[in-house]
């Protein structure tokens, strides 16, 4: 713990005075768009998603961002953060106003959200200056810095009205810059960083501030303040289109009535933590969830009119808000919602004093995703449902959520601690660490012992594997979906060019590949159970998303590359099941094991181009799936199914991965051990090769029924498509014994020629000029592709183990044989997840080369050829490296 020796008064309150007034002008930057956007609305006749989505966008760089600065906090203090912070967004806002459509105002919305990152960054710096029994108040008068949202809302209205929108930002940008520089120029290096300095200290490390993130502890709070302040971000940026589409209240109005509303939600921060300090952070918590049930019931309720038959005839009864008395009651909602938030944090530095910058990150991040996700949601809910309250309703199902979870908790933590704990006030809450079931954690396993191994180890290894190959297949199903959808978006109204169709095609492949580098080291970090657990329960978000959007004619263009992106979560939950698996096989089996969980769930791909076209054609759900789509020719599409049909099948396997996976203690590594392969020079060779046939089965996956159907449009694609990723699934699940009787390095070798020839046919057989090309010669070259890229999937796997193996001794001689042993393992399960993760862009390169390539030269040679000569660059490398007799590392 820092000293607070030397630090004045007068010290203390400069550092919360600029950080208070920092935080404010960040804030009021960061909801910029609940004033501007409104103008933005009607210049470019959105529709209230779209809106939903603008104004939600700076809501999500500024939650993401919050971890990373949290971390760059810890590191590097906040007198260096903040100011950086606040200038780079400066120059976000300013470049706003030069952008004209809506997808660049997205884009620079992007930028603009960095503002929302500075809380954590305030948070953090702030916090090292304060006694512990001071700071609940002090970080409740930081925090108070919320108010900014009440200045945009009454003042920016009256800038545009003057300015004009653009002139607005500007205004917002400068005042922006001059705030950073005269935080750098006033504020003091904090306490502890100072002490770093003065004793030579070096910075905190990633994995002592990731270590508590294991914690169900943090993860509950972050979903309290999922609410309390991701709530109330949400409800700041639509109250004023609220009360102008409910009321028919003028912007300037609208904008004041809404400020009411931030203001207490903001000032009163500061009672908040005053209260958490002396009555207990957990009495505030009930005070807020009680009040807030009470308040958001009464304001779900819509506008009704009742008629009885009287006996005199029918009577009439009107019940609703009249604007008066819903402004009164979110001045109420506002109050209550400021004391939670900072209750909220009130818990981070009392229990996590070393890791305030990670935790309150982290819980930040979460809070602020709930201003991204709720604005949209909103947005779907008025879209859907046609009625002003549904945003409310969703508020008072999710307050009414994290009331009972908290209070379930706290009974059991009664129940389980002495009963005179139950008086206390000062943060009475779970155990720091979470309760596992017995049995889950396995702390001993040895699978290299053969007695060990044929006792007990084969059955649980095996258990863990076949309940990880259908949670991964699922998987891939999810992260493919858009590979048939997009193919049929066209006849049910969606009228999209060849390249904004091969767009929503490849963006699967750009998130579920970025997803893949970070879930490469969660394994080690979180314990396969629960984050096999975790992952395969996001796969619900895109499957239900999906079904939803189709069904709405006026589902926007925008929306759906939302979708694409979130269909993502699929693609990476291969690199974490890879490395899970890895750790629970012996060397003689690790290969088969790998390869069956690889290939079986490469086979979602498959099913899924086989199923949901039969899905589609029938109401498979009844009137509970909605209605179908009538096509131009009078036939019926229930295209929604195509997302509907997995979820139940996610529900059933998130619940096996949860009740019956194991966690392995041993597996367990810090970041810093991972993140030592970044420096092995064979990991991103092996990540190129694996690119070469990884990337190319998941790639040609993406894109070829869209391929099939631009240039053979003659053809029923997707009767066909399936096959391909069929095969590509079922050589890898069987031609991993190949490469062990061989040699991976000469498979693979031989792998890349193989495709070299396949890739040439295809261009044989394309439509040209001359000739309007052979579909089943273009087909049989297309198949063997597909079954090459799986052979050599197996075999650039069953390389890297051999490499490791190899490599360690000499990178690494003063190890005994067998740390040397665990390090190759532990290393070679970290190169399989990363190297997994760089090939995963193929499935977005790919069909994005296709499409570029066919917008530039009206076809997709010009991709094709520019694959070919990746190859043949695939196959020299193999050889220089690995096949040849003289390589440095045969294998």
């Amino acid at each position: 713990m820092h000293t607070l020796e030397g630090v004045s008064r007068t010290d203390q309150y400069r550092a919360l005075g600029l950080s208070t007034f920092a935080f404010t002008v960040c804030f009021a930057v960061w909801t910029i768009f609940s004033i501007i956007g409104v103008k933005i609305k009607q210049d470019l006749g959105l529709s209230d998603t779209q809106f939903g989505l603008l104004v939600a966008t700076p809501i999500l760089t500024g939650s993401i961002s919050r971890i990373f600065l949290g971390f760059w906090t810890e590191q590097f203090g906040g007198r260096i953060m903040f100011p950086l912070q606040m200038l780079i967004t400066a120059v976000a806002v300013w470049l706003l106003t030069s952008v004209q459509t809506y997808e660049v105002f997205l884009l620079a919305a992007l930028g603009l959200g960095l503002a929302g990152g500075s809380f954590i960054v305030g948070v953090a710096y702030t916090s090292r200056w304060f006694e512990q029994e001071r700071q609940g108040t002090a970080l409740g008068i930081f925090g108070a810095g919320n108010v900014g949202a009440a200045v945009t809302n009454f003042g920016a209205p009256f800038l545009v009205v003057a300015l004009g929108w653009e002139g607005t930002a500007r205004v917002y940008a400068i005042v922006l810059a001059v705030t950073a520089v005269l935080f750098f120029l006033l504020a003091k290096t904090d306490p502890e960083h100072a002490e770093r300095k003065r004793t030579g200290r070096g910075h905190v490390s990633i994995k002592d501030q990731l270590e508590p993130l294991k914690n169900v502890q943090v993860w509950r709070f972050a979903t309290y303040y999922f609410f309390v302040f991701g709530g109330f971000v949400a409800l700041a940026s639509f109250l004023p289109r609220y009360y102008v589409g409910a009321y028919g209240l003028e912007l300037t109005t609208a904008g004041v009535f809404a400020g009411l509303y931030s203001l207490p939600g903001s000032v009163f921060r500061a009672l908040g933590g005053w209260m958490s300090d002396k009555m207990g952070a957990r009495w505030v918590m009930y005070f807020t969830f009680i009040v807030s049930l009470v308040l958001l019931f009464i304001m779900s309720y819509p506008q009704t009119a009742y008629t009885v038959m009287g006996i005199d005839g029918p009577i009439t009864f009107k019940f609703g808000l009249s604007a008066g008395v819903f402004v009164a009651l979110t001045v109420v909602l506002g109050f209550a919602m400021s004391l939670g938030k900072a209750a909220v944090f009130k818990h981070i530095p009392v229990y996590y004093p070393h890791h305030v910058g990670s935790i309150g990150g982290l819980v930040g991040m979460i809070g602020g995703l709930g201003g991204f996700i709720l604005p949209i949601a909103f947005g779907i809910l008025l879209d859907q449902t046609g009625i002003w309250t549904a945003p409310f309703m969703l508020l008072f199902l999710l307050v009414g959520v994290s009331t009972v979870w908290m209070h379930v908790a706290i009974r059991r933590m009664e129940r389980a601690r002495h009963p005179a704990l139950a008086l206390e006030t000062q943060l009475s809450d779970l155990p720091q660490e979470p309760h596992p079931k017995p049995g889950t954690t396995l702390a001993e396993w040895h699978p290299e012992d053969t007695e060990f191994w044929d006792d007990q180890g084969q059955i649980v290894a095996s258990r863990n594997l076949w309940i990880s190959i259908p949670a991964l297949l699922l998987a891939f199903a999810v992260w493919m979906v858009w590979s048939v959808v997009v193919a049929k978006l066209p006849v049910i109204g969606f009228d999209y060019s060849t390249a904004q169709l091969f767009w929503l095609a490849s963006l699967p492949g750009l998130s579920g590949a970025t997803l893949r580098i970070f879930y490469s080291f969660m394994v080690p970090i979180f314990g396969g159970r629960l984050w096999t657990t975790l992952s395969t329960a996001s796969l619900l978000v895109p499957a239900l998303g999906i079904g939803f959007a189709v069904q709405n004619p006026n589902t926007s263009y925008s929306w759906f590359l939302v979708l694409a992106l979130l269909c993502g979560f699929g693609g990476g939950n291969f690199a974490s099941s890879m490395a899970n698996i890895a750790y629970f096989f012996p060397k003689k089996t690790k290969g088969n094991a790998l390869a069956l969980n690889a290939g079986l769930g490469n086979l979602g791909v498959s099913v899924m181009q086989f199923l949901v076209p039969i899905v589609i054609v029938t109401g498979v759900f009844g009137s509970v799936g909605g209605e179908a789509q009538t096509l131009a020719d009078g036939s019926r599409l229930w295209l929604q199914n195509a997302g509907f049909i997995w979820a139940p099948f996610i529900v059933l396997s998130t619940l096996l991965a949860w009740f019956g996976m194991n966690d392995i203690a041993a597996a367990k590594a810090s970041l810093g051990d991972q993140l030592t392969i970044l420096a092995r020079r064979h990991n991103w060779i092996m990540a190129f090769l694996y690119t070469g046939t990884f990337g190319s089965f998941i790639g040609y996956s993406a894109g070829f029924p869209l391929l099939m159907k631009t240039q053979f449009p003659e053809v029923n694609a997707l009767s066909f498509a399936f096959l391909g990723p069929l095969v590509g699934a079922l050589s890898r699940a069987g031609t991993g014994w190949v490469s062990d009787k061989f040699g991976g390095g000469r498979v693979t070798f031989w792998t890349f020629l193989g495709m070299i020839v396949a890739v040439w046919g295809v261009l044989q057989f394309l439509p040209s000029e001359a000739s309007g090309g052979n579909f089943w010669g273009f087909f049989a070259c297309f198949m063997a592709l597909f079954l090459l890229t799986g052979v050599g999937n197996a075999s650039t796997f069953q390389m890297i183990p051999s490499i490791m193996r190899q490599e360690i001794p000499r990178l690494m001689p003063q190890l005994d044989e067998g740390a040397t042993l665990k390090t190759a393992e532990r290393e070679s399960a970290a190169i399989i997840a990363f190297t997994s993760a760089i090939a995963a862009y193929g499935a977005f390169f790919i069909p994005k080369a296709y499409g570029t390539s066919i917008s530039m030269t009206g076809a997709p040679n010009g991709a094709l050829w520019a694959f070919l000569i990746f190859y043949v660059a695939c196959v020299a490398v193999t050889w220089t490296f690995y096949s040849r007799k003289s390589a440095p590392v045969p294998c």
